[in-house]
């Protein structure tokens, strides 16, 4: 009951649009309709501007954070701890899943990163902070928001399974699904930086 209870308010959490509710409600402005039509953050600092791509981002990643956090709020404390830590994952999975499929907005959202992040921070903070810096690096050098994504959540299995060797089999299966839920979401970025479409961004440009 813990894995469909917890992991169905995960996946409504996660659901929660916020790049589209944002544009709506205070620009009046349906972000899937213009830039590169993605209900995400990145999109939102392109159609709506930094202000309000930092709220979004903000809110998504801490989506990800709330769900990963459930169990460990609401379920008793002297529950097997692998059971726990099963059921921590099973709701940061779906609370990732719910951002780039919300049940609120078509099943049409974004592509999962800062959720994706959310999480991680939840489940093995040190991995995220590695993640960032890695997303920074590959961001700054190359002013492409989706790369420095890929190889972030790429990351995210390769820091869990060969760094911090984790023991359990649940935690690496989850990193490595996790990495390639994002990644796949990015199918069409990856087409478009082959070919040499893929748009830029400058982090410091005002």
């Amino acid at each position: 009951m813990e894995f469909i209870y917890f992991g169905l308010i995960a996946y409504l959490i996660g659901s929660i649009p916020t790049a589209i509710w944002v544009g709506k409600i205070k620009y009046g402005v349906d972000v899937r309709e213009h830039g590169s039509k993605n209900a995400g953050a990145t999109n939102t600092f392109r159609v709506l501007g930094k202000k309000a791509g930092i709220f979004v981002l903000t809110v998504d990643i801490l989506k990800g954070f709330i769900a990963s956090f459930l169990p460990y709020l609401f379920i008793d404390e002297n529950l097997n701890p692998d059971k726990l830590a099963l059921v921590q994952i099973t709701c940061s999975f779906l609370a990732v899943l719910g951002h780039v499929f919300p049940i609120y907005a078509g099943f049409k959202g974004g592509k999962g990163v800062a959720t994706s992040l959310g999480v991680i921070i939840g489940v093995l903070p040190i991995a995220a902070l590695i993640c960032i810096i890695v997303f920074l690096i590959v961001f700054i050098a190359s002013k492409y928001v989706s790369l420095g994504a890929i190889c972030a959540s790429a990351t995210f299995p390769i820091v869990t399974i060969f760094v911090f060797q984790s023991n359990s089999i649940w935690l690496k299966a989850f990193s490595i699904v996790l990495a390639a839920v994002v990644i796949i979401a990015h199918r069409k970025n990856i087409k478009r930086l082959l070919d040499g479409n893929e748009s830029k961004m400058n982090l410091f440009k005002k």
